[in-house]
């Protein structure tokens, strides 16, 4: 009978240490910056969404109301979860490596690097503003029915790019074009929604000059 007993509290014994375990992972890799928080992971949260547009308030560090609203917007522009909370998969969109985050995937590692190269061959003498444009050119034009739905599909489209066409494109990018490209992907679009560029001083072409402008920035013209 004692062995019976023993031998019960020890299978329930590894049960529960199971569960608790199972529960401790869980909130590891979900339970991250949320309202309430504190740290230097919020205050990197708050610095993107603050260059981005999203967050108006201070960099202190502390997950506010304002931080959690600023959460729920790039959410909802990036088409995750809206719940302001900055989990795993959040803080993958907007390019923070969190202790507890698997980071992303090899397919937006790719996707990112080849933005990179783009922007790094089209504009690497431009400024930090400049380079995310004309990355975020090429995802606007991903969004549009009028050109290819990839990444890859819109810079090597033929003739789009002249990077690809004198083979920039194939240069190896370096950490601020890398930068731009993240941004790029995570929503700051500084051209309003831009699916052309050129520079003015030397585009030969009469049909780019009709197309509605949105922004300059540096040497390019953005425009619809």
């Amino acid at each position: 009978m004692k062995r019976k007993i023993i031998a019960i509290v020890m299978i329930v014994t590894l049960i529960a240490t199971f569960i608790v375990t199972l529960l401790f992972e869980n909130n590891v890799v979900e339970a991250l910056s949320k309202y309430g928080s504190r740290g230097s992971e919020v205050s990197t949260i708050q610095e993107k969404l603050k260059r981005w547009g999203y967050y108006t308030g201070n960099v202190d560090g502390i997950y506010g109301s304002q931080t959690v609203a600023a959460v729920k917007k790039f959410q909802q522009k990036n088409g995750l979860t809206v719940d302001g909370i900055a989990g795993t998969k959040t803080l993958s969109a907007m390019g923070i490596t969190s202790s507890s985050s698997s980071g992303s995937s090899s397919s937006n590692s790719s996707d990112l690097n080849l933005l990179a190269r783009a922007i790094y061959g089209e504009a690497r003498g431009e400024s930090y503003t400049g380079q995310v444009a004309v990355g975020a050119v090429i995802l606007n034009r991903v969004k549009s029915s009028s050109f290819p739905n990839t990444i890859a599909g819109v810079i090597y489209q033929s003739g789009a790019f002249d990077a690809v066409s004198d083979g920039q494109i194939n240069l190896t990018p370096d950490s601020t074009a890398k930068k731009a490209a993240q941004d790029a992907m995570n929503g700051w679009d500084p051209t309003y929604g831009a699916i052309y560029y050129f520079n003015p001083n030397t585009a030969t072409n009469k049909w780019i000059w009709s197309r509605p402008m949105t922004v300059t920035i540096g040497k390019h013209r953005f425009c619809k």
